[in-house]
């Protein structure tokens, strides 16, 4: 089976995309290890050499800092950090992003910079392989001394605590490592902080609503286009000579996309009674394309992320340092992710807007998209539905990374809150691709409206496909089933 192998090498988002879509077992490299092994060495020689307080390896962590911890006491420090630490509640984050979570660890780890055992990393390598997934929470970090809360519940399972999901089930961690045949780790110095500080919890929120957020914008121009098709719009707002003139490189890309899917369309191509569109239809290129472009200004700033070693101290045996610093400082990503989810808020708020004009009864269409209205809602409710649902995403737009509330007794005098803005971001992705799904239901069914008229093959290929799982709607009927039908259609392609 072809594996991934943990390297130095740049990691790009795609190549995390395909690992999780392909379930690529992992495997660290030479390389990796002879990092891992050297600086875990220098780090021990240092401990043995050296009578300096070295911050959370011969010290209390925190404000606690200033007081010393036994040499005999070191590895209990380390876990009793971890257990500590564990205090997250809430919603459980759900597996695909804790695989994330383990994977961007493990990488940050590989780096050599961080004072762990061989053993911890090739641990957390043979969670990932075998699906032994810890059950992480969703509240409890501030997002600055790396996300401690989530990251500990991460941690446990390697002592044999916490609770792990394993083909199916949640369990006591140390009923499945017995079960698998593995010994908890014993943590040596500095190792609990390694595994907690970092930014691995918001990183993988990050990343995974990243590669959602492209996928969706690409079903925003779908979607759009079949809804301006089925409201009989007009062509010309999307020629390039428009979007030369204001060249930002989403709106032109959003401008190409709309044309290319409705080339050949019979209904984009016939003569129009309207001089122009609402501003939902006609202004997509500046909607969408201003989304698109923070979707590639986040990739580049998670990028970053993935490929950094962010736990604290950090550990430089070249140069012979051990340097207590800040890089599991969120804010670089809490930024970021407040951005996208304004960015995908967006794109169901425009969304939405379009599914209102289709059941508007403008331009031809029945009231409500179906052929008896009155006795018969029809559509009407789907759009109530977007509405609740683009209201909700607007209310998750306030930035988290605005917010600040000092802890650790004043020592974390200033924290992200990158936590809460990578959780408020996953929400508005799935608020979004709900809202997309219920434009599609719109537009499919009003589309049916135009007959005998085709729109483009490309969407005419799309509608087949639709039509798979969504039926046209002649009255009536219980309508939550199609909706989510629509959510999961959104999955296929």
């Amino acid at each position: 089976m072809e594996h991934h192998h943990i390297t130095a090498d740049h990691l790009s988002i795609d190549r995390v995309r395909e690992i999780i879509e392909r379930h690529l077992p992992l495997a660290l490299s030479d390389d990796a290890r002879q990092r891992i092994v050297r600086c875990r060495e220098y780090l021990d020689r240092k401990m043995e050499n050296t009578e300096r307080p070295i911050y959370g390896i011969t010290t209390g962590f925190g404000s606690l800092c200033d007081i010393s911890v036994g040499r005999d006491d070191l590895s209990r420090l380390q876990q009793n950090l971890v257990m500590s630490h564990a205090c997250g509640t809430g919603e459980r984050v759900p597996s695909e992003i804790v695989k994330l979570i383990l994977l961007l660890k493990i990488q940050s780890l590989s780096y050599g910079h961080s004072g762990v055992q061989l053993a911890t990393v090739e641990r957390l390598v043979e969670f990932f392989n075998r699906d032994i997934l810890p059950v992480v929470y969703q509240q409890g970090s501030l997002g600055a001394s790396g996300d401690l809360a989530p990251l500990a519940h991460m941690s446990l399972p390697l002592l044999g605590l916490g609770e792990v999901e394993y083909k199916g089930e949640v369990r006591p961690a140390a009923d499945v490592l017995a079960e698998v045949g593995l010994e908890p780790i014993r943590l040596q110095s500095k190792e609990g902080l390694a595994l907690l500080n970092g930014t691995q919890f918001m990183s993988a929120y990050g990343v995974w609503s990243l590669i959602r957020a492209r996928r969706l914008s690409e079903w925003a121009d779908r979607i759009g286009a079949l809804a301006l098709d089925a409201f009989d719009g007009r062509i010309e707002p999307f020629c390039d000579e428009v979007h030369l003139i204001r060249a930002h490189r989403g709106q032109l890309a959003t401008a190409r996309a709309i044309r290319g899917l409705l080339e050949g369309s019979e209904l984009i191509a016939r003569a129009k009674k309207h001089v122009q569109d609402p501003y939902s239809f006609r202004c997509m290129p500046q909607v969408h394309g201003a989304s698109k472009d923070t979707i590639d200004y986040v990739e580049s700033v998670l990028t970053t992320e993935i490929n950094s070693t962010t736990d604290n101290p950090t550990v430089f045996p070249e140069e012979d340092m051990v340097v207590s610093a800040g890089n599991f400082h969120g804010q670089p990503i809490a930024l970021a992710m407040d951005f996208l989810a304004i960015a995908l808020a967006e794109l169901g708020n425009i969304s939405e807007r379009r599914t209102y004009k289709l059941i508007s009864g403008a331009r031809e269409l029945p009231k409500f998209l179906v052929a008896n209205p009155g006795l018969n809602s029809g559509f009407m409710i789907p759009q109530y539905t977007a509405a609740s649902i683009v209201s909700q995403s607007k209310g998750l737009c306030m930035p988290a990374s605005v917010d600040s509330i000092p802890s650790s007794q004043g020592q974390e005098d200033h924290v992200s809150m990158g936590s809460n803005a990578a959780t408020k971001l996953w929400r508005v992705v799935c608020n979004t691709e709900r809202v997309l799904a219920i434009e599609l239901f719109n537009a499919a069914q009003a589309i049916e409206f135009r007959r005998p008229a085709r729109t483009s093959p490309a969407l005419e290929r799309l509608l087949a496909d639709y039509r798979q799982q969504v039926p046209f709607i002649d009255n009536d009927e219980v309508m939550y089933p199609h909706i989510e039908a629509s959510i999961q259609f959104l999955h296929t392609l």
